[in-house]
């Protein structure tokens, strides 16, 4: 039986801003769902773990007009993080050590069931009361690549 939390292999992902100005539909398989820890993530969201979907960048259409953040990732890589330029909503970000791929927020999705990760990264960076559920998969750091899509 397919996980109810993962698209059908044909469905695209789809989502938007807050403010309904940029709009998004991915068309490539979601290859990972995590939350993440790092320190970056936790100012994005207010604190927290940022939940994010890992897919490939070919494919993906995006409407409307974004803003993006550039800076250096604990990683070493350098990331660039978009935003709408009207409502602030973070969107998506994009790593320099793997360019072909794109991290999507998970509170940007139509469906926000969709987010629900698989596994959780850079644990070593979460406070003490930060929430980590140990019966998936956990990385103190920074994780391998996702599977990439076959074809």
């Amino acid at each position: 039986m397919p996980d109810s939390a993962s698209p059908s292999p044909s469905a695209p992902v789809t989502g938007g801003c807050l403010c309904g100005s940029v709009r998004f539909r991915l068309r490539g398989p979601v290859l990972a769902r995590r939350a993440c820890w790092c320190r970056d993530c936790q100012f994005l969201s207010s604190g927290n773990t940022s939940i994010n979907l890992i897919v490939a960048t070919e494919g993906s259409e995006i409407t409307g007009e974004t803003d993006v953040y550039e800076s250096d990732a604990d990683s070493g890589n350098r990331m660039r993080r978009s935003f709408c330029t009207r409502c602030g909503t973070p969107l998506f970000s994009a790593s320099s050590g793997r360019p072909q791929l794109m991290v999507v927020r998970a509170g940007a999705l139509d469906d926000p069931e969709l987010g629900r990760p698989e596994g959780f990264i850079w644990t070593g960076s979460a406070p003490s009361w930060g929430l980590i559920d140990r019966d998936l998969e956990c990385v103190a750091g920074q994780p391998g690549a996702p599977p990439q899509p076959r074809g």
